[in-house]
């Protein structure tokens, strides 16, 4: 066969392995892109979360209501106004009530008088018993006149002794009218800040009947103490207790954590319809004068269990079912799946214990279509 032969051959084979490799070119697989993390040491905390939103609540919160019912007269504040305590917040029409108590008071004056009365007059007859008593062994007076003069004096005696008692009888009637009247006004118990008033001046109100809760008439809030109270599965609680440190999140605060620490834990279990048994935990925030807290905000608390200090740690949403990663090689950028030993963990970092070294790159977009060991990738 001719040179020229073997060259045209030569040609031909090359053309055809360039088409070919063309064609596995273009029709190979795209590299999925991938979000990576680098494997570093760092610290890892242990922690518990709740299992539902948590709740700002106040130290001190009164959801009042007069316990009779009756019209409206007085509404010295109104929402968002602080008051002291015992100050009046609310008062009913209680005009009649009032002219009870000055009747009763003024009864009780009388009393007071006619029990002096009687009194002086018993003093009196002492005196005269005595005198009696005196003549008698003289023979100026008969033994009738002192037995006499004795029973008189022991007659206005008790009768002194049933007036002071009828004095404390009307002082008990005061004190029944006053205590009528103060049914109708509904005092502060502590200072703070009125959040709610369901009502106005010339309204009817009615006390709640029992059993069926109704919406208070007066709220009032003390906003200088707040804690959080948040529920925690029952498998948690046991490694929970009162002093440890937590960091708290709130929706009103995004992208920041509040350091506080954990102030009780409840000493019973809560069991829900429908929902897992939990535990109610309620949690302190650090210097809470910084910021400016509602009650009501929505909270989470994540309580520190363990601090495990420089140690590898990758981020946890790069776990594949609690024990496997995905690591994209340099060299070849093919994902490999990983056997990993973990340690501690939380929602952000896991503790890497085997499996991994420093400066490995592991996927953290694992739930996203096409990403699985073997397949081309590429860093985003």
């Amino acid at each position: 066969m001719s040179s020229r032969r073997l060259r045209q051959i030569l040609i031909v084979v090359l053309l055809l392995a360039a088409v070919a490799l063309l064609a596995w070119y273009a029709g190979r697989p795209k590299p999925v892109p991938v979000t990576v993390a680098e494997v570093t040491s760092g610290s890892v905390l242990a922690t518990v979360a709740n299992t539902r939103a948590g709740t700002v609540e106040a130290c001190q919160r009164a959801r009042l209501a007069p316990p009779i019912g009756g019209q409206i007269a007085r509404l010295p504040f109104k929402e968002g106004d602080r008051v002291k305590a015992d100050e009046v917040l609310l008062e009913l029409w209680n005009e009649d009530l009032r002219a009870q108590v000055l009747q009763a008071e003024r009864d009780a004056v009388a009393t007071s008088s006619r029990a002096r009365e009687a009194c002086v007059t018993a003093e009196v007859a002492q005196k005269n018993a005595a005198r009696v008593r005196q003549l008698r062994p003289q023979g100026l007076v008969s033994e009738g006149d002192l037995e006499k003069a004795v029973g008189d004096a022991d007659a206005r005696a008790a009768a002194c002794d049933a007036a002071r008692d009828q004095e404390k009888v009307s002082q008990a009637r005061v004190d029944v009218s006053r205590a009528s009247l103060e049914r109708t006004i509904l005092r502060a118990p502590f200072a703070g800040v009125v959040a709610e008033i369901n009502g106005e001046v010339g309204e009817f109100v009615t006390p709640s009947p029992v059993g069926i809760p109704t919406p208070p008439t007066v709220d009032l809030v003390d906003g200088s103490c707040l804690y959080i109270s948040a529920p925690i599965d029952e498998v948690d609680a046991p490694s929970v207790r009162a002093g440890q440190r937590a960091l708290i999140t709130l929706d009103a605060f995004p992208n920041q954590r509040f350091p506080g620490f954990v102030r009780r834990v409840a000493p019973y279990v809560l069991e829900a319809e429908k929902q897992a048994r939990t535990v109610g935990v309620e949690a302190e925030i650090e210097d809470p004068e910084k910021y400016r807290l509602l009650p009501g905000y929505s909270a989470d608390v994540e309580i520190i269990i363990e601090n495990r200090e420089n140690v590898l740690r990758i981020p946890t949403q790069a776990l594949l079912d609690g024990r496997r990663v995905l690591v994209l090689e340099p060299d070849t950028g093919i994902l490999r799946a990983r056997e990993v030993e973990r340690g501690v963990s939380n929602w952000e970092y896991t503790e890497i214990r085997s499996g991994l070294k420093a400066g490995d790159r592991v996927v953290t977009s694992v739930d996203r279509e096409g990403v699985a060991d073997g397949v081309a990738a590429v860093e985003e």
